[in-house]
């Protein structure tokens, strides 16, 4: 495993940023922490890219919350301030696990795998599904990656098996590493809607991050029509439409 130390006990360590509670950068601690080991149904990614979307920024201001009112812009100047309190729904569905790593968007590489999986992943290039569903898709049920989990912000992250993607394209580690959140939100919102050929669909606030152009990207590969439209206020202006977000 290329790019480890190892703590005195001997354990592999990585480096991440780990996120030690709501508020502003201070709470972002770059640190060695020991390399995760999988588990059953699990597999171990060499993070390859991570992309950062407004819901890192969101989770870790607590912005989640029931409690908070406001664009996420006047929560981070609280934060700036050092007057953020600590929320116990922050997350985006439960308690956020501080202290965690976030990051949820993921291409990695498949290092090894948990007992008993398929041996054959190893050396696969992957993106990973951030929302997990571990008790599958009949269930509503999910974890998102980066919120109340490990995520991405670490040269390694474990996840289920189930939740990779082996990817085979020209796209770079970089350019990968920008899809999952948004353009999963964006997919599933197309998909629920039953977008079909030669409909009509307007995308509004398309201009403000990759949610927008995603919806617009999938409504065409649909062959829809896309009317564009750009919202009027600024992103994270009271639109909790997803952790695309």
């Amino acid at each position: 495993m290329t790019g480890t130390e190892h703590a005195p006990n001997g354990r592999p360590t990585m480096k991440a940023v780990v996120t030690t509670g709501n508020g502003g950068y201070e709470r972002l601690d770059y640190r060695d922490v020991p390399v995760p080991v999988p588990l059953l149904g699990e597999v171990l990614l060499q993070v390859l890219a991570a992309g950062v979307n407004n819901t890192e920024i969101n989770t870790r201001l607590g912005w989640y919350s029931a409690s908070v009112s406001t664009a996420t812009a006047a929560v981070a100047e609280a934060a700036a301030a050092q007057n953020v309190v600590a929320q116990d729904d922050g997350g985006w569905n439960a308690t956020t696990p501080f202290p965690f790593i976030q990051g949820t968007d993921c291409c990695g590489r498949v290092v090894t795998v948990g007992p008993g999986g398929d041996e054959s992943a190893i050396g696969s290039r992957v993106l990973v599904r951030p929302c997990i569903r571990p008790a599958g898709f009949g269930s509503m049920d999910n974890v998102w990656m980066g919120s109340e989990c490990n995520g991405a912000f670490a040269q390694f992250v474990t996840v289920p098996s189930s939740d990779i993607f082996s990817v085979s394209c020209d796209w770079t580690d970089v350019e990968l590493g920008s899809i999952p959140c948004a353009y999963g939100t964006a997919e599933n919102m197309v998909h629920r809607a039953g977008v079909a050929e030669g409909e009509h669909v307007l995308v509004a606030g398309v201009r403000w991050g990759r949610l927008g152009s995603g919806a617009t990207g999938q409504a065409a590969w649909r062959d829809g029509h896309r009317d564009r439209r750009e919202g009027e206020d600024g992103p994270g202006a009271g639109d909790r439409g997803g952790p695309g977000h």
